[in-house]
Order: structure tokens, then sequence, then C-alpha cells
């Protein structure tokens, strides 16, 4: 049967894991009437959310257990792939199905993703990037594959997520300008009140601070950094040279991700255009932008496509496929343009990549 996954919001001020136990007990007393199997929740005292893992014929059936057993129905209901659930959540163990970190705290089910763009400028891809799965491991994260250059792994403490990003960074330094990057560090919840995809929120803000750039910086969103000053099991982390992403600011960059996604391809497609979809003054795109990435809006966009090129170069398509996709009005241009940028011809890139 397929597997399921729901969140719980309580407003009580009377929140106690105990009530979650009891809960939990109680719906094992009538999941067998649905054709339902409770596997594992997760419970986070401080948000008063709760995660339930279970496997079901169908939403409904999931819905009518916590309905009929003590009326604290779910604020929303996804299906998860077993893949994905034990990529992002099999870290750990239980009590009596209660979650536990490795450590022994009880485990919140949220979870930290760390997304990197890294790009080896010179060598051969595949064999450079296995150089950074021994930090993820060594920091108890859990590597999520996926297509392209851009890496996805999970970890349990967000602090856990800084000292990995860092001892990255400091392996990357040592290459000098034969690297080009971009790290986003993201907190959040395995299931959002709404959506329809696990961490789809969370997925969602580390991907949009990944389009920012390959301009070798490390961006944290706020979530993470509270995460990690809370946390204890470990000397406090400072994440020192990251640029803090403050909850409003993310708002803004999802919708400006959005922007790019839809109209980088279109070559006539400016500064002055995003400024006006964006709609806020001129003043505020420029500070913020400029805050975040040391970027002027114009240079931000080109830098944009640029980063859209550079990941699509190892694909089948040609330079002038690849330059009118990545919204350049002509293949010579982006020619010059990318070897001004990243200090390598476009057709020598692509060459570097089938050496052995």
């Amino acid at each position: 049967m397929p597997l399921y996954m729901d969140i719980h919001t309580v407003n009580s001020d009377t929140f106690s894991v105990e009530d979650v136990v009891k809960a939990h007990m109680e719906d094992l007393a009538v999941q067998e009437k649905f054709s339902v199997t409770q596997l594992k929740y997760w419970v986070n005292e401080e948000a008063k959310t709760i995660f339930c893992l279970m496997k079901g014929p169908d939403k409904e059936a999931c819905h009518q257990v916590h309905a009929q057993s003590h009326g604290q129905t779910a604020c929303n209901i996804i299906e998860v792939s077993d893949n994905e659930y034990n990529l992002f959540m099999g870290m750990g163990t239980d009590i009596n199905d209660l979650a536990h970190t490795q450590s022994g705290d009880l485990d919140t089910g949220y979870r930290t993703i760390m997304l990197a763009n890294i790009v080896y400028l010179f060598g051969n891809e595949s064999h450079n990037i296995d150089k950074v799965y021994p930090f993820i491991n060594q920091y108890n994260g859990v590597p999520v594959l996926q297509p392209g250059s851009e890496l996805i792994s999970s970890f349990v403490y967000a602090s856990d997520a800084i000292k990995c990003t860092k001892a990255i960074k400091k392996s990357l330094g040592s290459m000098q300008k034969k690297v080009e990057y971009n790290f986003a560090i993201v907190s959040g919840k395995p299931v959002d009140e709404q959506g329809d995809t696990f961490f789809e929120k969370t997925k969602i803000k580390a991907r949009s601070l990944g389009m920012l750039g390959l301009s070798n910086k490390i961006y944290l969103d706020k979530e993470a950094q509270r995460l990690s000053e809370k946390e204890v099991h470990s000397q406090k982390e400072e994440p020192e040279n990251f640029t803090i992403v403050r909850d409003e600011d993310m708002k803004l960059i999802i919708e400006l991700s959005e922007i790019l996604v839809d109209k980088l391809i279109d070559s006539d497609f400016n500064s002055k255009d995003l400024i006006t979809l964006l709609g806020i003054s001129k003043s505020q795109v420029y500070r913020k932008i400029k805050l975040l990435t040391d970027m002027a809006p114009n240079q931000l966009l080109q830098e944009a496509r640029l980063q859209k090129a550079l990941l699509s170069l190892t694909s089948s398509q040609t330079i002038a496929e690849i330059a009118y996709e990545s919204g350049f009005n002509s293949p010579s241009y982006f020619t010059r343009a990318f070897k001004k940028r990243f200090g390598i011809l476009p057709t020598d890139f692509v060459g570097e990549k089938h050496v052995n």
C-alpha cells in the first residue's frame, strides 16, 4: 500500500508529548478498521507540530483514523515514496513509534537541506564531485542525488549542515579559480500545511537561492540559523561569512527566481522589466539584490544567464542552442561573455568535461 505522511498543527497552550503519545495509541486502536498502519511520528514541542507516517489504501482512510480515534485531523496529507522518505527521514530511530535522533533527542521531523551547485571549470566533473561526499558523511548528512551538478543533502541538525558546508568551502578554496559554487542551507518541514510534495517549500527556498549566481557565496535562511543556535548536542557553530536571508527577503528571492525561470530565455528581458514585475521601487530592488548578491540587477541577470548556460554545457545541445536558450542574442556574444566571466571558452569547457 502507498506511504503517506501528514502534518498536525496544534493550537493549545497545554500541548505536550504525552498528549501526542496518547493520541497515537488511540490511532492504533482503530487503524485496522480502515486498513491503515501507523508507522512512526515526530513531535516538535516548540512549533506544536506533529508529523505522522502511515501506510493505507488512500488519503481518506488515513484521515478517518485520526477523525474517529481522537478528532485531531491533519492539516494536510501527502503521498511519499519509500526512497525519498528514507533519504530525508530515515536517519534516527524510534521508541514505540515516537521518532528520536541517533543521539537520543526527540526528533522534531524538521530537516536542514544543503543545496550545492558546484562547477569545476577544469577536469572531469564526476571525479571532482566525489571529493564532496566524504564531508557530507562526516557531518551526518545524507546525499540526495539530483540531475546535473546540483547536489542536495539532508541533515537532522542545522549545525551539522553549517559545519559540512564550511568544510566543503575550505576544500574548494584550495582549488583557487578552478571552481565556481553556490550553497544554500535551508530548514523546513517534511509536510507543509499546503502542498503536495515532500519538503516542498524548503526545496523551493533552496533552489531559489541556488539561482542567485555562481558567486562563491553561502546562503543561510533564518530558520536554519535559529535552529542551529538552539541545538545543544554539539558546540555552537558560527556561520562566519554566510549571507543570512531574512524571512521577508526570502519571499522576494522566490518571486525573483520564478521570474528568471519564466523570462530568462528572452534576450530582450532586462533589469527594467525585472523591476516592473517585482512590483517594488527601483531603489528597493537595487538595494535588496545588491545586499544579497553583491550584484546590481543587470549584473544578476547576466550571471543567471551564464549560470544557466554553464549548467547546460554538458548536455548534447550545441553552443548556439545553449546560448539562445540562456537568453543571449547571439552565440558570439555568449562566447565573449562566458570567456570574460569564467576564463575559459565554452568549447574548451565542454572538452574539459571529457578529460579522464
